[in-house]
């Protein structure tokens, strides 16, 4: 691994960074910005075929995990945790795990990823199982943490898969499916949250909202299923229902609230 050459390690394009002014400085960070989204699409044929691959595991009762650690294993978290309130879905179906665990999402808990057998261990208090899936993130592609528990669950016939920035990285070794996202060096040398994080974070959102179009929480282009657990949201599902029922916003809401989703309203309606 120490002969492995890491683009996400390379030296920026830019240098003498500090006698930049913060026009200079922000115009740069988002010319940089804007590469991500070309090296995203590059990377489709690998999304698509893990999404395919793990849409029918996910009917027949699997789960999905993330597993990373710092950004990395963040914007696991913030995916794993926006599913239940915009799809209505159980937060065991998609979860997020952090090496160091809850802290590490507010502090840098950095040396929690040099634990190659502690990933496989946070997996299992999970239950996982053969039917589950295990997304494997790290921009480097080298994390400890996260290649030990991609090998363990590959070793017991789970699908895995790999979101990494560098090609043919160590861990795409321990991956069915490695998504290979080459956004290059980052702005600040080495500084994997800005670029990196920003792929990931559209990666992530591919694949999350793809499977829960494909598992069917979503009609035409809305969030049927979506949790009511504020005014903007409830307002959002009543004039669904306006759109689709042609009833008054009143009556509309009330179906709503009695209902507790479009979906649900809609089903009953329909009865």
């Amino acid at each position: 691994m120490e002969d492995f050459v890491k683009i996400t390690e390379q030296p920026s394009p830019y240098d003498h960074l500090e006698q930049m002014s913060i026009g200079e400085l922000l115009t740069h960070i988002n010319e940089e910005d804007q590469k991500v989204a070309l090296a995203v699409k590059r990377a489709i044929p690998q999304v698509e075929r893990f999404v395919t691959l793990l849409v029918p595991r996910m009917r027949q009762g699997g789960r999905l995990f993330y597993i990373g650690a710092g950004t990395s294993g963040r914007l696991g978290v913030l995916d794993a945790s926006e599913i239940p309130p915009t799809y209505g879905m159980p937060p065991s179906m998609v979860v997020g795990i952090i090496a160091g665990g809850e802290s590490a999402l507010r502090r840098s808990i950095e040396n929690a990823e040099d634990n190659e057998h502690k990933g496989w261990e946070d997996l299992m208090e999970h239950n996982i199982n053969h039917r589950d899936t295990v997304v494997g993130i790290a921009a480097s592609g080298t994390t400890p943490y996260v290649i030990g528990a991609l090998r363990e669950a590959r070793n017991r016939h789970i699908l895995t898969a790999c979101i990494t920035s560098n090609p043919g990285a160590p861990m795409t070794k321990e991956a069915d499916v490695a998504i290979e996202m080459v956004v290059g060096p980052e702005f600040v040398t080495g500084s994997s949250r800005m670029k990196s994080g920003t792929g990931q974070k559209m990666i992530l959102n591919m694949i999350s909202t793809a499977l829960m179009i494909q598992l069917g929480r979503v009609k035409g282009n809305k969030m049927v299923n979506m949790q009511l657990t504020n005014q903007k949201l409830i307002d959002r599902g009543t004039r669904m229902l306006v759109e689709e029922l042609g009833l008054g916003y009143g009556q509309a809401k009330q179906l709503l609230l009695l209902h507790g989703s479009v979906e649900a309203a809609l089903e009953a309606m329909k009865k």
